[in-house]
């Protein structure tokens, strides 16, 4: 019976060895080119200054890739899975310069990307990278909070701030600078009734009613819910090299009790979840726009409101799944934004005349952009932004209610100064705080 026992075993180990052996999942070689998309033919530019990484997006595991100059990258013995796949090369200034016969002071960077591209078992398909360069700016979008603090023991939702931050060697004016939460596809499923692009999985904005056939509606332009901008008659407020701005959705100190508009005092349980705002430089006040306004709501009369050109619920409250994305813009004097047009959602029937409108905004004004995400790969939604705005994107990795936020990271120090990372691309420019910190750095 013994002996019995034991060659029943072997047997079972076996079978159960070569089931697995037949169910190994193979690696796969992927082939990849990689080119600029240039505007012009008349130079090249070096293609191994390219790195490309592949980042699985379940395991979070990472491998990256210098490109060889003839712009063919074989990526061998690749495990099975969803990946991103993000290319960005730097050119310093004075090669680009040297190459391009334009002038140029600082380095030019050029990304692309691909995002949650499924790479299965015969995956035969040449990957596509062109990578086209993005605007790197004086002022940058430092940090974001929007994910807000525990419903319970936190501050919810009134706690939240964006930071915008000088980025340049000399003294900047936050005058007249404008910034937008702009909207697009929010969930994973369409709904019936919008038009959408099929190559991207954006709202199609052709087809916004009004919309003129001579624009190209969704490559020249973004579309905000919220447009605001912060005030001054010029050079009203400086801001100083590696210093920045700090804009409260309420300038209050939220760690503290204080009483709201309608008398009752509000408080949080646990004041280590939240932030002290009540030295921020300017704070949303929305109370005079609405028949309802929050209790929360209070105007701090130290505090410079923004002019409010548009806006969306009842206070500047950011989405806190990270549904929504981030745009600073600065326009010359010939501009007049609150001129701007606005349209409506390119519905397939007709808007009502109470529908609401989304500002038209130009990408030639924007100078900075953070594309935000939710924290589950399934929960993705299409990239609002193309690669000269944003390649990649980012998001609070304990997604809303977690009291952590977005914060670019630290790049070098010169002379004491602080250069923030700005590579047009937020997967690899921004990193998060545990506990939203104004004005700090990582």
């Amino acid at each position: 019976m013994k002996n019995y026992f034991y060659l029943l075993l072997a047997c079972l180990l076996f079978a159960a060895c070569k089931k697995d052996k037949q169910t190994d999942i193979q690696p796969v070689n992927v082939q990849v080119k990689v080119a600029y998309a240039l505007q012009s033919s008349d130079y090249t530019l070096p293609l191994n200054k390219i790195k490309v990484r592949f980042t699985n997006v379940s395991t979070k595991s990472i491998r990256e890739f210098d490109v060889p100059e003839n712009g063919q990258l074989l990526v061998s013995q690749l495990s099975p899975g969803n990946y991103d796949i993000d290319a960005t090369g730097v050119i310093s200034a004075a090669d680009y310069s040297r190459i391009t016969s334009v002038p140029v002071e600082k380095e030019v960077t050029f990304n692309a990307a691909l995002k949650n591209k499924q790479i299965s078992v015969g995956f035969s398909e040449t990957l596509n990278l062109q990578l086209t360069s993005g605007f790197t700016g004086d002022w940058v979008i430092k940090q974001v909070y929007f994910a807000g603090s525990d419903r319970v023991n936190g501050a919810l939702y009134r706690d939240q701030f964006i930071e915008f931050y000088n980025n340049s060697d000399k003294v900047l004016y936050a005058d007249s600078l404008y910034f937008a939460e702009t909207v697009g596809v929010v969930s994973t499923s369409n709904p019936g009734n919008t038009y959408y692009l099929s190559a991207s999985g954006q709202m199609d904005w052709t087809k916004s009613l009004n919309m003129p056939a001579s624009v190209d509606a969704n490559n020249d332009y973004i579309y905000a819910r919220a447009f605001l901008m912060i005030p001054g008659t010029g050079k009203q407020y400086p801001v100083q090299p590696g210093k920045s701005i700090v804009v409260a959705q309420t300038a209050l100190n939220h760690k503290a009790p204080f009483t709201g508009v309608d008398g009752k005092t509000v408080t949080v349980l646990d004041p280590s979840l939240t932030v002290d705002l009540s030295g921020a430089d300017f704070e949303a006040y929305y109370a005079p726009l609405l028949a309802k306004p929050l209790a929360s709501d209070i105007d701090n009369p130290n505090v410079p409101n923004l002019e409010v050109l548009s806006y969306f619920g009842t206070d500047m409250i950011f989405d806190n799944p990270g549904r929504y994305s981030y745009a600073l813009i600065k326009v010359d004097g010939s501009q007049k934004p609150k001129d701007w047009p606005q349209y409506n959602y390119p519905t397939k029937s007709a808007p009502s005349s109470s529908a609401a409108k989304y500002y038209q905004i130009p990408l030639k004004y924007v100078i900075d952009a953070v594309e935000v995400q939710p924290l589950e790969a399934s929960d993705r939604i299409p990239k609002k932004y193309g690669a000269a705005l944003d390649a990649g994107f980012t998001y609070v990795p304990k997604g809303s209610y977690t009291s952590q936020s977005i914060v670019r990271k630290t790049d070098k120090t010169v002379n004491g100064r602080v250069i923030l990372k700005d590579t047009n691309n937020s997967t690899e420019d921004f990193t998060f705080f545990d506990v939203a910190t104004p004005r700090g750095f990582k």
